[in-house]
């Protein structure tokens, strides 16, 4: 749970598909690291789950090449639809992400882990693609000892951010708590890409964004 909107969404299909939450969250030196917890403890305690377990990763502000968490490199202007790879995009990470969320699961005899990737993410992020999450999901099945399988499910992986939403506010998400702006911590930038993407599906289903934009 990074207490982003598709993944506070997520943690919600999850609780309406009838599975008891374990809450992983996991600061891997992003620039609104703090933000996010605090969103990601809110949502967790809004569908009472059973565990929340904050994680750090900080060793991938060593590596550099992102501007999520290198300091150094500014954060790009996003543009809705684009082709190639942004500069946000943080090397191989849903691998590690998977990879520790797997150890957690399996620790706690779990069913499934949810991963709230989305088409959306498919070009530019190649760690967020249908090929990557059946590899990952086979790599889950060769690497652990239960007897059940640990499913990797991936609900949104077909849906847009409109139709994300759509789902959420059916289950009654409490947006203002959530958080998808990838620059600033107190109000959104309204100009990276989660935000741009964000903005457009609420413009969509006619409804404004309750969280504070620095262009608004």
């Amino acid at each position: 749970m990074s207490g982003g909107m598709d993944s506070t969404t997520l943690a919600y299909i999850a609780k309406d598909m009838g599975y008891d939450i374990l809450a992983l969250h996991m600061n891997y030196g992003q620039r609104t690291q703090n933000k996010e917890l605090a969103c990601a403890r809110r949502a967790a305690e809004a569908l009472d789950a059973a565990d929340f377990v904050e994680i750090s990763l900080d060793y991938f502000t060593r590596f550099g090449t992102s501007s999520l968490t290198d300091m150094d490199i500014a954060v790009e202007e996003g543009t809705l639809g684009r082709a190639d790879r942004p500069n946000t995009y943080v090397p191989f990470r849903n691998a590690n992400l998977i990879s520790i969320a797997t150890s957690y699961c399996e620790s706690r005899d779990g069913d499934a882990m949810f991963i709230g990737v989305q088409s959306g993410d498919h070009i530019g992020y190649p760690d967020c693609t249908p090929e990557f999450i059946a590899a990952m999901q086979n790599v889950i099945r060769i690497g652990t000892q239960t007897e059940k399988e640990i499913k990797l499910l991936t609900p949104f992986v077909s849906m847009n951010k409109t139709d994300i939403l759509r789902e959420g506010l059916r289950l009654g998400v409490q947006y203002e708590d959530t958080w998808s702006c990838y620059d600033t911590e107190d109000t959104a930038c309204g100009v990276c890409s989660s935000c741009l993407s964000r903005l457009k599906a609420f413009a969509d289903l006619g409804i404004a964004d309750p969280i504070p934009y620095a262009n608004r």
